[in-house]
């Protein structure tokens, strides 16, 4: 694909319907010493909110004795988190979201007992934040927090960026902005496949929010069909790469780029993504001047917790 700069223009605002929420799961090991001397092990359920929602999303979490982590017990607490939804007049989830590739499998056979639909994916969004919270705030003040340094984790490899197939190839590609004033806006958006988050809340209006667009004369929808199965995360520029990160570890080659406009686009794509709170997207059109979009999703930065 050809690369270009452009202003995406967002298409008229229609009337969409609430569906239930998806939910994210993490299950997983906190820096806190129990009686018996091993880690405790903690399981944090929360709704993925809509983007127009401004108070919390649903929240559920539970402590798991050490001798218990296994799916069963998984299975029993996100029972407990299914009725204690219901009890709040909430609806099921759609979908559960699990972000840690070394508890897939567990989480999979838990999910697949209560007839959930698991989604491996990085687009848990509201949920790391959430755990960025308790790591600040709530494991310091336990009795048992392991405080100071900890041994690293194992740097992960990272994988090589694979090349779009040919049906998922557009025709170009352009650079792009919008103000965080019309991101707020996106939930009324004519979209077919959209993926939105609520964007921070001391985002300014003004504040331009860095993105890609793709165009595909004949094949737009298609390709947003393809491209919503992949559970975008990130954009990034690798080397001379113009790269979509998604699910739990993949990485899409988008476009190549000159060596020079690489290094030009990789800096200057880094600080407006850091101006915008780590927000950027990804959008699916058939043309430049078409005012819908076909897809559209929201992304953003957020460090591995």
């Amino acid at each position: 694909m050809s690369g270009s700069t452009a202003s995406a223009q967002p298409a008229a605002p229609i009337e969409t319907a609430r569906s239930a929420p998806d939910w994210e799961l993490d299950f997983y090991s906190r820096p806190i010493l129990e009686a018996d001397g091993k880690k405790r092990w903690e399981l944090l359920i929360c709704a993925t909110p809509e983007a127009t929602d401004t108070g919390l999303p649903f929240r559920w979490h539970r402590t798991c004795p050490s001798n218990s982590v296994n799916s069963i017990w998984l299975k029993q607490a996100i029972e407990e988190a299914l009725a204690e939804a219901t009890d709040q007049g909430l609806d099921p989830p759609r979908r559960l979201r699990c972000w840690r590739a070394s508890m897939r499998t567990m989480v999979q056979r838990a999910a697949e007992g209560l007839g959930v639909e698991l989604v491996p994916s990085r687009r848990c969004y509201a949920l790391v934040e959430w755990l960025q919270e308790r790591q600040a705030i709530v494991y310091p003040a336990e009795e048992g927090y392991m405080a100071g340094p900890l041994a690293p984790p194992p740097v992960p490899i990272q994988p090589v960026a694979i090349p779009l197939p040919e049906a998922a190839r557009g025709d170009s590609w352009s650079w792009a902005s919008l103000p965080a004033a019309a991101i707020a806006e996106a939930a009324g958006w004519d979209i077919d496949f959209a993926g939105l988050i609520r964007r921070p809340d001391n985002l300014a209006d003004d504040t331009p929010i860095p993105g890609v667009r793709l165009f595909s004369r004949h094949r737009s929808l298609a390709l947003a069909a393809w491209f919503a199965g992949l559970e975008p995360v990130r954009l990034e520029i690798s080397g001379d790469q113009l790269v979509l990160e998604a699910g739990l570890e993949d990485r899409w080659l988008l476009a190549r780029l000159p060596a020079e406009e690489a290094r030009a686009s990789a800096a200057a794509f880094a600080a407006a993504r850091a101006q915008a709170g780590g927000l950027q997207f990804l959008a699916v059109q058939s043309s430049e001047t078409e005012p819908r979009f076909q897809g559209f999703w929201l992304l953003r930065d957020l460090p591995d917790a």
